[in-house]
């Protein structure tokens, strides 16, 4: 939750807003602020035969994860999807679905996730955003991906809705 005024750093108030309930008010600029957060996008990307789920370590850390990246101002999710997969794998991927969105605390940020399938398992593109890019079996991502984590909730909702 913000505490102060974005504008002008005033200590915020909560205040009744008809239709909206409690929100952070700033007394100085005598204007409502709505919480600010980011918003990304995280990508079950599969194969195409969608028997493999890829997978991704970064920033030297020794565990994997989703595909994901930040939203652009001016941009949808969809678009981010299709360019945070090209930018840190080289793939191009297709027949994007919504999978679950959740907030994640510790950045602020709001998570879109979705599904997609790549146009081959060529990783010979993956960038240097990436340490490690590894295509997995299903069962094997279930039991490769970080335990506990937002990207192993969303791998796991997605595979219950489809039933894999």
């Amino acid at each position: 939750m913000m505490n102060y005024c974005m504008e002008c750093g005033t200590k915020l108030e909560m205040r009744f807003l008809e239709n909206e309930g409690d929100v952070p008010y700033c007394p100085h600029c005598e204007a409502f602020r709505f919480p600010v957060f980011s918003s990304a996008v995280s990508m079950v990307v599969q194969n195409p035969t969608k028997d493999k789920i890829l997978l991704i370590k970064q920033y030297d850390r020794d565990f994997y994860i989703l595909v994901a990246g930040y939203i652009n101002k001016g941009e949808c999710a969809e678009h981010a999807v299709v360019r945070e997969v090209k930018e840190e794998t080289g793939l191009n991927v297709s027949s994007l679905l919504f999978n679950k969105s959740e907030y994640f605390e510790p950045s602020n940020t709001l998570m879109n996730n979705f599904s997609c399938i790549a146009e081959s398992e060529d990783l010979s593109g993956v960038t240097k955003e990436v340490d490690v890019a590894t295509w997995f079996t299903i069962a094997e991502a279930k039991e490769n991906i970080k335990h506990g984590s937002l990207a192993e909730k969303f791998l796991l909702s997605y595979l219950d809705k489809t039933g894999k």
